[in-house]
């Protein structure tokens, strides 16, 4: 399968880490990301929205979005819950990371470490930051107490919550107020078939 890639991009990081752990090869074909003024017309068949993520099945149909792409990889396996009510709750927890956390610790870490324009965005970098505060702080509330987001192992929550908070710091927030969250961060981190994001799987 050829993933469409960033290796900045905490979204297909996901997709990557999933793979990993479930042993499925890539080919990665790198895409720039800070240029957003780039139409990427070769993605234009495959995505409508021209993004990364973009993943291309071995039959040659694409799927695009990350939670989109790791589900149907995961589909079957340890990352998705049989129990109805848990899948449901792994699903609650991809749609908080994408409308709660994403936009607000993805974005700050992006404008304030690789955009090159940190100077002149300090109002959107506070603003990012505030909501970002806002959402670690629901993280750690629900993980006082917990190993995992779901049931009693690691799932697609764990995975999507992980892509951005192990690197949250690039966006200016200091995770040492959060010790649930940081005891998470290390056992995600300890699971057998993890990689890095800076990590490549070319096979």
């Amino acid at each position: 399968m050829l993933l469409y890639n960033s290796s900045i991009s905490g979204n297909c990081y996901k997709v990557r880490l999933v793979a990993a752990h479930l042993g499925i090869p890539l080919e990665l074909q790198e895409v720039q990301v800070i240029d957003r003024t780039d139409p990427r017309p070769f993605l234009a068949d495959l995505n409508p929205a021209r993004r990364v993520p973009t993943l291309v099945l071995n039959d040659g149909r694409p799927i695009a979005e990350s939670g989109a792409i790791i589900w149907h990889l995961a589909e079957g396996s340890r990352f998705i819950p049989k129990d109805a009510y848990e899948r449901a709750q792994v699903l609650q927890w991809m749609f908080f990371e994408q409308y709660e956390h994403e936009p607000a610790i993805a974005v700050a870490r992006f404008v304030l470490t690789y955009s090159g324009h940190a100077d002149e965005l300090g109002e959107l970098i506070a603003r990012k930051q505030k909501d970002g505060v806002k959402a670690l702080a629901m993280m750690e509330s629900h993980l006082e107490g917990r190993d995992w987001f779901v049931g009693d192992s690691m799932t697609l929550a764990d995975v999507v919550l992980y892509a951005y908070t192990h690197v949250a710091d690039e966006g200016g927030f200091d995770l040492g107020s959060y010790p649930a969250i940081q005891r998470w961060l290390a056992r995600v981190a300890a699971e057998p078939g993890h990689i890095p994001i800076d990590a490549s799987l070319v096979r």
